[in-house]
């Protein structure tokens, strides 16, 4: 009678079958770690993930009641921000820039709108930095300019890890009143691409100055005839009837007249548009548009302080010294029917610095 072993659940196995049974083994090659250690070493252990690496940086402030109120904080600081950019578009657009004082005020408000936008954006952006973010230092040791997939994962997991600290998805309200008011600060600015344009097209061209308009002493604003004016050597400033408070007119139709003694004008002067030996000149500068306002009897020369150009009066103001590229422009005028100074047309060529005649 034969031996008979028992198989698994009890079963009898003869000799062929445990023979058989024994071939079905894995073998084992002397050396090597036994199967489950090796696929351990390999990453292929069944049912065991490799740990994950500790966080370097935390999910969660340590008190959430300071963070959520540092939170409102951040968000009030946005939406300040918001504000005075929308407040900085409104000043631009609706206050007037018409005069001395309406120019101050609009600066002083496009001033304060722009100063509160970019401060509330800091002040927000710093709270958030110092009251929500983990105060960490890291470390990274210099390695070479390819990184290895390990590190690019390590860099992937750091910065989502990041992200999530920051509070930047976790925190809705501070992300979507961030996005309002970088978008609002960055597009403020842009408003003011209006000022580029329209151009000024044949504008510059020409004055408010009109035949049998009035020369109205500059300052006490009184016409003046020339009989008012009968000593030569006398030189006085006049502006345009009707225009005299109007800067912008002003700053181009501001006229000298100077009074000679008969036989002093020469050409290329245009007797025909003076009046009893008085001659009238553009005030503007012909180099770039500074007042000349200086006058010398005995040489008949008008000087621009800024730059010293040199006109002579007696011939049609032509440059005899300085940077200035041509003459001063003469006003045609006359006298009307009560005998006050009048133009008797604007000025025939553009006045001020060269490059207008050239625009």
């Amino acid at each position: 009678m034969s031996e008979t072993t028992n198989g698994p659940g009890g079963v009898p196995l003869d000799d062929a079958g445990a023979e058989a049974e024994e071939s079905r083994a894995p073998h084992r090659v002397i050396g090597t770690p036994p199967p489950a250690q090796a696929r351990t070493l390999l990453g292929e252990a069944e049912g065991n993930e490799p740990p994950a690496p500790p966080r370097e940086l935390p999910a969660e402030p340590d008190d959430p009641v300071t963070a959520k109120r540092a939170e409102r904080i951040v968000a009030v600081c946005f939406t300040l921000s918001m504000l005075a950019s929308i407040g900085f578009i409104a000043a631009y657009v609706g206050l007037p820039v018409h005069s001395v004082i309406n120019t101050a005020h609009s600066n002083l408000w496009l001033g304060v709108s722009m100063a509160v936008a970019f401060g509330g954006l800091g002040v927000g952006a710093t709270i958030w930095v110092r009251q929500l973010m983990p105060h960490v230092e890291l470390t990274e040791a210099r390695k070479p300019l390819a990184s290895a997939a390990q590190d690019r994962a390590e860099f992937e997991q750091t910065f989502t890890e990041g992200a999530e600290a920051s509070g930047f998805v976790k925190r809705p309200l501070i992300r979507r009143t961030l996005i309002g008011a970088s978008l609002l600060v960055g597009i403020a600015p842009l408003v003011t691409l209006r000022d580029m344009g329209p151009l000024p097209g044949t504008s510059l061209r020409h004055t408010v100055w009109r035949k049998g308009m009035r020369l109205l002493v500059y300052g006490p604003n009184t016409p003046l005839r020339p009989a008012d004016f009968a000593s030569p050597g006398q030189m006085i400033t006049v502006v345009p009837d009707g225009y005299q408070d109007n800067l912008d007119a002003l700053a181009k139709a501001t006229t000298i007249i100077i009074k000679f003694a008969p036989g002093e004008l020469q050409a290329p002067t245009n007797l025909n548009w003076t009046v009893n030996d008085i001659v009238a000149y553009s005030k503007i500068c012909t180099h770039v548009g500074c007042p000349v306002a200086l006058y010398e009897h005995t040489t008949h020369h008008i000087l621009c302080p800024c730059h010293q150009s040199t006109f002579d009066a007696t011939r049609g103001a032509a440059v005899v010294f300085g940077p200035a590229a041509r003459p001063l422009p003469q006003l045609p005028i006359g006298t009307d029917a009560q005998g006050y100074l009048i133009a008797t047309s604007d000025y025939t060529v553009p006045v001020g610095p060269s490059f207008w005649e050239r625009g």
